[in-house]
C-alpha cells in the first residue's frame, strides 16, 4: 500500500517526486522567459506534484498554492494564446505605482491575517514568512498571467524569502530550484523590458506607417 506521507520522497522510476517537480518549475521559467504558452502545461503538473509534497511537510499555505497554480496554468494559458482585444494573445504592460501600493498593501494585510490564525489553530511552521510567500505568489501569477513587466520584480523578493522556509523543512533540491528562480528572475525582468520597450517602439513605427 501506498504511504503517501513520504510522497515527496517515491520515486518515479529514476526520479524522485520532487526532483520531477524542480525540473517541470525550471522548465516553466524558461518557457516563461521566452513568452512561450508551453510554461503553463509544466506549471500545471509541476503544482499538481508540489501540492503534496508541501502538505506533507507542513506547510499548509505554500500547498493550497500550488492548488492555486493549478488554476492558474489555465487561466494563464488561455490569457497568452486567446487573450487581448484580437484574441491573439496579450502583450507585456506595466502597472502604474498607486496600483503596485494597493497590492503590496493587500499582500501584507492578508499575510497577517493568515498567519494569526495558522499560528493560532495549527502546527504549521513559519505561519507568517508561509503567509506572506504565499499571497504574495498569488498576487503575482496573477501578474504573470496578464503580463505585466514588474512581476519579475516581486519574484525576487518572495523567491529569496521562499528560500528560508525550504530550508527550514529540509527540501534542499527546491531549495536549490529557488536560488535559480531568484537569478532568473533578474534575467527575466531584463528580457520582458527589452521585448516591452520594442513593443513601444514598433506601436511608433506602425503610426508613422
Amino acid at each position: 500500500m501506498l504511504d503517501w506521507a513520504s510522497f515527496g520522497w517515491i520515486s518515479f522510476g529514476w526520479i524522485s517526486f520532487e526532483t520531477l517537480a524542480v525540473l517541470l518549475s525550471i522548465a516553466y521559467l524558461l518557457f516563461a522567459l521566452k513568452e512561450n504558452s508551453l510554461c503553463w502545461y509544466c506549471a500545471f503538473f509541476s503544482s499538481a506534484i508540489y501540492a503534496w509534497i508541501l502538505g506533507d511537510v507542513n506547510l499548509y499555505m505554500e500547498s493550497l498554492l500550488s492548488v492555486y497554480y493549478l488554476v492558474m496554468a489555465v487561466y494563464g494559458w488561455y490569457q497568452w494564446r486567446r487573450g487581448g482585444e484580437s484574441h491573439q494573445g496579450i502583450e507585456i504592460s506595466c502597472w502604474p505605482l498607486w496600483q503596485h501600493g494597493l497590492a503590496i498593501a493587500a499582500v501584507v494585510v492578508a499575510s497577517l491575517i493568515s498567519g494569526y490564525l495558522l499560528a493560532q489553530h495549527t502546527d504549521a511552521r513559519l505561519p507568517y514568512l508561509d503567509s506572506f510567500t504565499t499571497w504574495g505568489a498569488v498576487l503575482t501569477t496573477v501578474m504573470v498571467a496578464r503580463k505585466i513587466l514588474e512581476n519579475w520584480l516581486y519574484w525576487i523578493v518572495i523567491d529569496a524569502a521562499s528560500i528560508y522556509l525550504y530550508l527550514d523543512r529540509e527540501l534542499y533540491q527546491t531549495v536549490a530550484l529557488f536560488v535559480l528562480y531568484v537569478i532568473l528572475a533578474v534575467v527575466g525582468y531584463v528580457i520582458w523590458r527589452r521585448h516591452y520597450l520594442g513593443q513601444g517602439q514598433d506601436a511608433v513605427t506602425a503610426d508613422a506607417v
